[in-house]
């Protein structure tokens, strides 16, 4: 429930935070708070996940396309995650997620995020995730249009997502 909360404030601050172009950084400033807590008595690793989803709708929110989207009907999906877990996040620790999208496909956009504390790198992920209407899945084109990008084409795609994205294609 109180990530909930998170989401719906990142949005209402998104408002007046400074716009975001497609491919700039996203970043998010955070605290752990004593439900974000396993029985380890640090930050649970489903949790690192919220924050990040919190971050790719941040993106969306900035980039001024959320209203258009949810207009559309399109919601925000998420195919697979690839986490590495660097350091713990203690209880009310500080913390950044650090989000961008990386490239895309046909089909997918490509994101990375990093948690950051205190300088260090606490956990990096690569996501990849689509927007789905109701009339299916939204093309990544689809939605550089609606950005008034029709002609943007794709960075080129990192070595290391390249190989985890054929690794999930096999499967």
């Amino acid at each position: 429930m109180v990530v909930l909360f998170r989401f719906l404030f990142a949005i209402f601050k998104s408002r007046f935070r400074r716009p975001l172009g497609i491919l700039d950084d996203c970043v998010i400033a955070m605290r752990v708070w004593p439900n974000d807590l396993d029985l380890n008595m640090h930050m649970n690793s489903g949790r690192y996940l919220s924050m990040m989803d919190i971050g790719r709708v941040e993106i969306l929110a900035r980039s001024r396309m959320l209203r258009p989207v949810l207009k559309r009907g399109w919601r925000p999906m998420v195919g697979a995650t690839f986490i590495r877990y660097r350091k713990s996040l203690l209880p009310f620790e500080r913390f950044t997620v650090r989000s961008r999208i990386v490239c895309w496909d046909e089909k997918w956009l490509y994101f990375e995020h990093i948690i950051e504390r205190r300088g260090e790198v606490a956990a990096q992920a690569y996501v990849r995730g689509l927007l789905r209407g109701k009339a299916g899945n939204v093309k990544p084109r689809e939605m550089l249009e609606l950005a008034g990008k029709p002609e943007m084409e794709s960075p080129v795609m990192p070595e290391a997502v390249a190989a985890w994205r054929d690794i999930i294609e096999r499967g």
